[in-house]
């Protein structure tokens, strides 16, 4: 079978985008992650399906490189929203269906693309650590000298821990900085530590939230680039109007042929 597909990139974050809207493509979980395959595929965080939806501009179907289905990824909403615009949906602002529930999202004059999170109701405390679900469940651990942190190494130890081995969990490791914060992730479904993740950012930003109800804005640092997260605290450990703001960009698109073999 002869595949056309799209890479698109967020921060680093790269996907496989995929347009089902007249075809949808009968992928098995083994054909998705030899697609992911750094070495020998494309090579790719995840893979994404751009739907057609009754009611809403589009839908987004995940799916993490490992070939499962996957919880919301926000740089990867991100990225549709910019394949839906690039594929002729002419307009700036969107509203889609994602695994949580609807979203919304706006490309902005700078060309960056704005996602609408849904709110976040809880933070639970692990002594200095917290966790909490922003589309996808999530790890914050903060940390000194990020840049020599043993990520991947760490990251797995909770990752597979007894608690979370089944289901998995991402783990992102924070550091604040004078202009915001340096967050790096271990992402499950990927295995290995991701050059940004959109909805690890978020969660990191609201645990390292400062006093206040009003709106606030973090920037936040990722090894594959910078990204914003708009957001206002309503309460403790819950927020809503959460934005996830940052580049979006196609990197190519072309053809592959899908072994039969599997």
């Amino acid at each position: 079978m002869t595949l056309s597909f799209y890479k698109y990139q967020g921060a680093g974050n790269d996907f496989i985008v995929l347009d089902g809207r007249s075809h949808l493509p009968q992928l098995s979980s083994e054909h998705i992650a030899a697609l992911c395959h750094r070495r020998m595929g494309i090579g790719a965080d995840g893979l994404m399906i751009l739907l057609s939806h009754p009611e809403f501009d589009f839908e987004m179907r995940y799916y993490n490189a490992d070939g499962r289905e996957g919880s919301l990824c926000g740089n990867g909403g991100r990225c549709l929203t910019r394949f839906a615009y690039d594929m002729g949906m002419n307009k700036k602002e969107f509203r889609f269906l994602a695994t949580d529930g609807l979203h919304e999202a706006r490309i902005a004059d700078n060309g960056w693309v704005h996602l609408h999170m849904l709110p976040v109701n809880a933070i639970e405390s692990r002594g200095t650590d917290a966790m909490l679900h922003t589309g996808s469940p999530h790890y914050i651990r903060q940390v000194d000298d990020i840049e020599h942190f043993p990520v991947v190494e760490e990251g797995k130890k909770i990752r597979y821990n007894k608690e979370f081995s089944s289901a998995g969990i991402n783990v992102n490791f924070v550091q604040r900085v004078p202009e915001g914060l340096w967050v790096r992730t271990y992402e499950r479904g990927v295995e290995d530590e991701t050059l940004s993740c959109g909805t690890g950012v978020t969660a990191a930003a609201l645990v390292c939230a400062g006093p206040g109800r009003e709106k606030q804005l973090t920037t936040i640092f990722t090894r594959g680039g910078e990204l914003a997260v708009n957001f206002t605290r309503t309460g403790e450990g819950s927020f809503d109007d959460i934005w996830l703001c940052g580049p979006a960009e196609r990197v190519f698109n072309g053809t592959i042929e899908l072994s039969s073999n599997i």
